[in-house]
């Protein structure tokens, strides 16, 4: 029972990690796409 505890564990630590990790660069992408509409705005 609490090896299959322990594997339900790391996998649902590793699915997480998925989430965490797309959402960041979903949060970066975000960023980049700012960063690239002011400085176009900047030169017109």
């Amino acid at each position: 029972a609490m090896k299959n505890a322990t594997e339900n564990a790391k996998s649902m630590i590793e699915q997480l990690t998925l989430v965490r990790n797309k959402l960041r660069q979903s949060n970066i992408t975000q960023e980049i796409i700012e960063v690239v509409n002011g400085a176009e705005a900047l030169n017109g």
